[in-house]
């Protein structure tokens, strides 16, 4: 249910906040007041177009802001699941869209403080507001709509949810069929890529560490008489040369030995320098052996620079290291069990598939027969409808036909395309006069009676739509008298069960309002603004009287006023 509008800087709106509450809400003024402005402020919150020219002369941005109270979690659920969805908070059953428009062109919305996008507010507008008026309808017009509340007329919807469950499972399964037959498909061409790959692997058998290693064995080859030089040099130095260190080193150690033996503050010296003299004639001896063991070998430099190029070149295909190809290895051994798996997987979800569809195709035909029985029954009551609204010669079809498959569907049912809603497609037809063929609601070309069309829709649908408020917008243009009252009716019987908001220049529809607003302009400074004013009940009956009576509203006028607005209440209880 809307609970507040407010709009600043809209067109000539400088600043208005206007409160709604249950029931029937009438909206008037004199031509030209600026009665649409305010629809158009809704429909800015809904998802509608935005455009520059909206924007207030002078000001640099316009805002319009809604206040939406979802009511108890039971109801308007699929609100409240979109927008958690989204991630948007649910604060405490209130929803409030924020929407400005910048004198640039730029546009932004938000959702309770969270920036949206302007197609989000388009798929909730499904179900918190239907507009409609001569021209368009939010959600009535729109056939992908009307499988839906068919199903609601008809208290269809606990089925085709239950469907929608199933019918989800079904397609992840048959996803999975299809994932699992195009892996067989292409297994053999699969295998053969994965078996080269893993070949070559296996063919070089790389360790953890070889590419260290093999830089390592490398470098010593391709220097092996350097370094064979410089161990040998330094073996003999230490060792071996005329004053060898470690000679040297003995002669001091024996001094410094016999030192502490006159003085025992020198003996941790005196064993360090042996213990240095120690170490360095182990190494002296590990340099000699190395030179001994560094040896010029042009053919194993060949083998280990052959080895490094292939390693190099599988580093580059799977690397960058060791570790990597070695993980690489790993994921290839398992896809090739996997592969080797498919087959029998491919069988499995086969049946499952078979399985499913069967159960489900049977309460996709069960529905679809239930569908079929009560859209005769609906087209009968729509036509009711519009009899009492002066198109009693008006042929109303509820059509029920199978879903056209794609080129492509697999899940069929009786050559009909199975999706989350059945394997239905539901239209609502209408041929206005005798002699015409039906036709969509939206391709009706007389204004007056798409109105009438979609007041009896949803006069017919008042307990069963999803939107918590229904605006109409001079769906009574064009008729007047006793029609005038019978549509007045009508919208009084919706608002029984619906938030109604009605734009009208009809006193007989004004009259049975519970709440009348008027909308009128002002002007100040030069610039006019236009104004929103709750009407109290004197001041009801006055404007009742001025659309009855025109400019100069006489005795007469006000005396029809009050027994319109009398008889209205009666009505209304």
């Amino acid at each position: 249910m809307l609970v507040q509008l407010s709009v600043r800087n809209l067109v000539l709106i400088e600043d208005v906040r206007v409160e709604f509450g249950l029931g029937f809400h009438v909206i008037s003024g004199e031509t030209g007041s600026g009665k649409s402005m305010l629809l158009d402020a809704l429909g800015l919150v809904l998802g509608s177009r935005a455009r520059p020219d909206m924007v207030r002369a002078g000001a640099k941005e316009a805002e319009v802001e809604a206040l939406f109270e979802l009511g108890p979690p039971s109801e308007l659920s699929q609100v409240r699941q979109k927008l958690q969805n989204a991630g948007i908070p649910d604060d405490d059953g209130q929803l409030v869209i924020r929407r400005t428009v910048h004198a640039e062109g730029r546009s932004r919305a938000y959702l309770n403080g969270r920036l949206t996008t302007v197609a989000e507010l388009a798929d909730l507008a499904r179900d918190l507001c239907d507009i409609s008026s001569q021209h368009e309808s939010v959600q009535l017009t729109d056939p992908s709509t009307h499988g839906e509340y068919l199903d609601a007329y008809a208290s269809l919807l606990p089925a085709r949810e239950a469907l929608a469950a199933e019918v989800a499972g079904l397609t992840a399964i048959h996803t999975e069929l299809r994932s699992a037959a195009e892996s067989v498909r292409t297994r053999a061409e699969r295998e053969d890529f994965l078996n080269f790959q893993l070949s070559e692997i296996e063919a070089l058998a790389p360790s953890e560490t070889e590419d260290a290693d093999l830089e390592t064995e490398r470098s010593r080859l391709r220097h092996a008489e350097k370094l064979r030089a410089v161990s040998n040099q330094a073996s003999e130095r230490l060792d071996d040369a005329e004053h060898a260190v470690c000679d040297i080193l003995a002669r001091l150690s024996a001094d410094l030995d016999h030192a502490a033996s006159l003085d025992q503050s020198l003996a941790p010296l005196a064993e360090t320098v042996a213990d240095a003299r120690m170490r360095l004639c182990d190494v002296a001896r590990e340099l000699a052996r190395y030179a001994g063991s560094v040896e010029s070998d042009p053919d194993r430099l060949a083998e280990v620079e052959e080895r490094m190029f292939k390693l190099q070149k599988l580093l580059r295909k799977h690397g960058p290291s060791v570790s990597d190809v070695l993980r690489f290895r790993a994921s290839v051994l398992a896809e090739l069990t996997t592969l080797s798996d498919s087959g029998a997987r491919v069988q499995e979800l086969e049946q499952s598939t078979a399985r499913e569809l069967a159960a489900v195709s049977t309460k996709a035909r069960q529905l679809s027969k239930k569908r079929h029985a009560a859209a005769a029954r609906m087209a009968e009551a729509i036509g009711r409808e519009l009899a009492a609204l002066g198109m009693g010669r008006a042929k109303v079809v509820v059509d029920v036909a199978p879903q056209p498959a794609a080129v492509d569907a697999a899940l069929l049912v009786d050559g009909a395309r199975l999706t989350q809603g059945g394997i239905d497609k539901v239209e609502f037809l209408i041929a206005p006069n005798p002699g015409e063929e039906p036709r969509p609601l939206r391709k009706i070309a007389s204004g007056g009676e798409l109105s009438r069309a979609l007041l009896a829709l949803k006069r017919v649908l008042a307990e069963k739509g999803p939107a918590g408020t229904y605006v109409f917008d001079e769906v009574d243009a064009g008729v007047s008298g006793a029609i005038a009252e019978v549509i007045g009716r009508s919208i009084v019987d919706i608002a029984k069960h619906r938030q109604v908001l009605c734009v009208t220049h009809l006193p007989q529809i004004a009259a049975l309002a519970g709440t009348h607003y008027v909308v009128g302009k002002t002007e100040e400074d030069g610039r006019t603004r236009t104004t929103v004013r709750k009407l109290s009940a004197k001041e009801r009956q006055a404007e009742v009287a001025r659309m009855i009576g025109g400019v100069k509203v006489g005795e007469a006028a006000k005396k029809a006023a009050a027994e319109l607005i009398a008889a209205g209440r009666v009505q209304a209880a």
